[in-house]
């Protein structure tokens, strides 16, 4: 069985954005779209379908957004395969179940009533911090959302040795057809005493260097599987939290990994994922790497 790429869609622009794109990445990878819409108006309106002869307003609504998304998918890719599911949960965590075993989990920046303001929605951040899978949050100007940069950006974190987030990467840029710059930020320590007869002295070269050795490592066995990808490698001093974003100006994808430990309740995002979730010029993808819980 196919994964496929399942997008929340709630009604809200931002939530026909986020269609649009996934609509895209199910037709780049030839899997089906499931388009789900997470209603709790049965609680809220105290009925149950099967004893009233009327249709409760919340009701309709749902049905009309996953109708709405459906006809709108099925215009911008026609023949593709999709199915569409009114879920009667929270919008977070109908979405976190849909995407055990999703090829994606595809949400929209912010939801329907969110303050223009906000910079990421409470749904986005719950299901980028919690999702068993990759989840996609999609952002960003008109060229990044249609993919006209042609290079997706991967940051590589300290456990990124041939992770989930490297593969995904891989596996993007090469259903894109897209460059791939896979980046690796190094820093000094704060304090480095100087002429110490026992502390050896460190130059920028020597970072430079075993930074350099960690990506080409990270990037060894996906960059074989995928000879026809053009990668990148850039390793450069500074804040990645910052860097990332800063790149994200000129890429159609920007991803980044997330470390997920077994028994561990709460919002599980690094510095550099939050950051890229709430800034980043274009759709940020969280891939989780899951390990044991710490004794």
């Amino acid at each position: 069985m196919v994964s496929p790429v399942v997008v929340g869609v709630d009604g809200s622009d931002a939530g026909f954005t986020a269609l649009d794109w996934a609509v895209d990445e199910a037709k780049r990878h030839g899997c089906p779209l499931r388009i789900l819409h997470a209603s709790l108006w049965e609680r809220y309106e105290g009925v149950t379908p099967a004893l009233t002869t009327h249709r409760p307003s919340g009701q309709v609504f749902a049905e009309n957004v996953v109708g709405t998304a459906a006809e709108r998918a099925g215009r911008r890719a026609p023949g593709l395969a999709m199915t569409t599911d009114v879920v009667p949960e929270d919008a977070a965590g109908a979405l976190l179940r849909a995407g055990h075993g999703a090829l994606m989990l595809v949400v929209g920046s912010r939801g329907r009533g969110e303050l223009a303001g906000l910079l990421l929605g409470s749904v986005g951040l719950l299901v980028a911090a919690r999702s068993h899978g990759p989840a996609v949050v999609v952002r960003g100007d008109r060229r990044a959302l249609d993919a006209h940069h042609g290079r997706v950006v991967l940051g590589v974190g300290d456990h990124d040795v041939d992770s989930p987030a490297v593969r995904f990467a891989f596996r993007e840029a090469a259903a894109r057809n897209a460059d791939l710059e896979a980046v690796r930020l190094w820093r000094r320590p704060g304090f480095t005493p100087a002429g110490h007869p026992l502390l050896p002295h460190e130059s920028d070269a020597d970072f430079e260097h075993r930074t350099g050795q960690f990506l080409d490592k990270a990037l060894e066995t996906a960059a074989r599987e995928h000879p026809q990808v053009a990668v990148r490698a850039r390793t450069a001093e500074g804040p990645a939290h910052r860097r990332l974003t800063e790149l994200s100006a000129a890429a159609d994808l920007l991803v980044v990994g997330a470390q997920r430990r077994e028994g561990v309740i709460g919002l599980e995002l690094g510095r550099v994922a939050h950051r890229a979730l709430h800034h980043a010029a274009c759709p940020v993808a969280v891939v989780p790497r899951h390990s044991p819980a710490v004794p």
